[in-house]
């Protein structure tokens, strides 16, 4: 053998050749214990060999035969071994208590707050002694690493209608099948209203925008009165079609259908009517069902009306709802309204301008994901 003798010389047994070989060639092996493996392998058939050579056959460094070749004589195992660090500063039972009070209410604890923040986190481990002093980057870091955020929050309503899963499979077959129903003369509509529509004049007119700077609205503002828009959406195509009432009663209900929906469906020269409505005080089912019947036998109108009432507290079913998130973000915010009467024209300007490109609903939610979810034994 030339050169010097080596100080660590790998010897291997035919259990552990045995072992290493399947480690380096299995494929599930972490890529460093199977190039580890074959290091100690390598150096075993050939001890006259440096490290240089060694290297060269795996490929690696000759840094990393060395290390292995001297961990191995040492350990004979291909484990990491214990690095050298910080101490531990906090016990685990702080990380372990924290995680319990982000999953707690601050109530709960006697705490005046709506919700954890970490500041108040770190400041409640202190007061029940748990630590002696943490920082609220130390509470955040490991609420990162935990997955909780209790300084954020998602609101959330559920139905105690026990007909719920018959009631919202109605709907949503109505949905998947109104294109064709229209075809048939049946034509879906979802009908509601939004209310209490402010008419707000700023302090100042709104300056439109400039580069480098967003569009100006004054932060003050004049009340000039409110309106309750009554609207009703074709599911089949998107179109919309609506009134503004200056109160939400009943008659004020009964206007909007006999002015707006039942001329509608003339138009249309359907014969039929599916009603989508939900259970609010304005069309209460008592009151509504029994008007149509009266006034449909009083009138004898060419149509006839079915409602198709929603479940309670399933406000989320109605497409109409939808359509009401896109006028209040595309005319109503920000708002900056003179008096009621242009409110009104503004309305139903925007109702006109949406109608000439208006398109169905993009509806996802099935009857079969309704019920995966919704069903039970």
């Amino acid at each position: 053998m030339r050169g010097r003798k080596k100080t660590y010389v790998v010897t291997i047994t035919d259990t552990d050749r045995q072992h290493l070989q399947k480690l380096a060639t299995a494929r599930t092996s972490p890529r460093s214990e199977a190039q580890r493996a074959q290091i100690v392998v390598t150096c075993a058939d050939h001890p006259d060999w440096s490290d240089g050579q060694v290297a060269a056959a795996i490929p690696c460094s000759s840094a990393l035969v060395r290390t292995w070749r001297k961990r191995w004589v040492e350990t004979r195992s291909l484990k990491e071994a214990p690095r050298a660090g910080r101490p531990r500063v906090f016990p685990p039972e702080a990380r372990a208590q924290l995680t319990a009070l982000a999953c707690s209410l601050p109530t709960e604890t006697g705490i005046p707050l709506a919700r954890w923040s970490c500041t108040e986190l770190a400041t409640m481990l202190v007061t029940l002694g748990v630590v002696v002093s943490i920082a609220a980057s130390t509470v955040w870091r490991w609420m990162q690493a935990e997955q909780l955020k209790p300084w954020r929050f998602r609101l959330w309503q559920h139905s105690r209608d026990p007909l719920f899963l018959e009631r919202a499979t109605a709907v949503l077959q109505l949905y998947a099948q109104a294109k064709n129903l229209l075809a048939q003369g049946i034509w879906v509509v979802c009908a509601d209203e939004k209310t209490s529509i402010q008419a707000r004049e700023g302090i100042d007119p709104p300056r439109p925008t400039r580069r480098g700077r967003w569009r100006r609205v004054a932060a003050r503002y004049r009340r000039r009165g409110f309106l309750h828009l009554f609207a009703a959406l074709s599911v089949a195509d998107g179109v919309v079609a609506g009134c503004c009432r200056q109160r939400k009663r009943f008659g004020d209900f009964q206007v909007f259908f006999l002015s707006v929906i039942v001329p509608e469906a003339l138009r249309r020269g359907v014969h039929e009517i599916r009603l989508v409505l939900d259970r609010g005080s304005t069309h209460a089912p008592k009151h509504l069902e029994a008007w149509l019947a009266q006034e449909g036998a009083a009138q004898e109108w060419p149509v006839t009306v079915q409602v198709v009432w929603l479940p309670t507290y399933a406000s989320w079913l109605d497409q109409i709802e939808i359509w009401f998130s896109i006028l209040q973000r595309k005319l109503l915010t920000p708002n900056h309204f003179p008096d009621r009467e242009t409110l009104r024209q503004r309305i139903l300007e925007f109702i006109a301008h949406y109608n000439r490109s208006a398109e169905p609903i993009k509806w996802s939610y099935t009857v079969d994901q309704l019920v995966e979810k919704f069903a039970t034994n």
